[in-house]
């Protein structure tokens, strides 16, 4: 925690505290939900500039009940920022938008300065961990972001100890690579609540140290493998290492 508050970089949640998704490793609730807090992103901005931050981070839960997935909302939100803090650095971390491009190009035409979408797991593992969401999808999401905006870095997570073989971990870095990511983040996967997914294995750190070379072998940008490596955390040191 020390770590994480002597920085100046933060992470924010927008678009309520529910989830329209049910994924086995999250402890983020599934339930109504709630209403779009047309405040939220003046806001968000208004923290950020009290907590003199430098690097933010602007995730959200999925919304697969809004028409446009919440990317208005992440707009409007790039905007607060870049309005007060112009030359604060934001990343975004989005849902997949069910894979519209119109949603997707909204996001990137705000001009974040890294787009993030994590794959989360291996595709044979995505019927129990991710039920509601498709690997392909996300590569989908990956490839055409740098497409549409080829200067935006573009970064995706997953995580490990949930049943998936290194083969099948070494095959997602490569459809990564394939489709152009720059970044990449490998943590452990823990188990938040009993309600979640349990852990099917803790990994070796020194397996964690032998991906991150074979992700930067592999062409990515830069690579943050570890038991503690967080898609959020410490983002603003990946960014600054390009």
């Amino acid at each position: 925690m020390g770590e994480c508050f002597r920085r100046p970089a933060a992470a924010f949640m927008i678009l309520g505290a529910s989830c329209t998704r049910n994924c086995g490793f999250c402890s983020v609730g599934s339930f109504m939900p709630d209403k779009i807090d047309e405040n939220e992103p003046e806001n968000v901005a208004e923290a950020a500039k009290e907590m003199k931050l430098k690097y933010i981070v602007v995730t959200s839960v999925t919304r697969d009940d809004l028409e446009d997935g919440g990317a208005g909302q992440f707009v409007k939100t790039i905007g607060a920022i870049r309005r007060r803090m112009p030359h604060t650095k934001i990343e975004v971390l989005t849902p997949d938008f069910q894979g519209d491009i119109n949603s997707l190009k909204a996001v990137l035409d705000a001009g974040p300065d890294v787009f993030n979408h994590n794959v989360e797991t291996v595709p044979r593992l995505y019927p129990v961990v991710r039920p509601d969401a498709d690997y392909d999808r996300s590569l989908f999401v990956l490839k055409q972001s740098k497409k549409l905006s080829p200067d935006i870095l573009t970064k995706s997570g997953f995580m490990l100890g949930l049943g998936e073989t290194y083969d099948e971990v070494m095959s997602v870095l490569k459809d990564l690579r394939k489709v152009d990511c720059d970044f990449v983040t490998i943590g452990q996967y823990l188990r938040p609540t009993k309600k979640n997914l349990p852990v099917v294995k803790y990994i070796l750190p020194e397996v964690f140290e032998d991906l991150g070379r074979k992700a930067l072998d592999m062409g990515f940008k830069c690579a943050a493998s570890g038991p503690l490596v967080r898609s959020s955390m410490n983002a603003e040191e990946m960014y600054e290492h390009v």
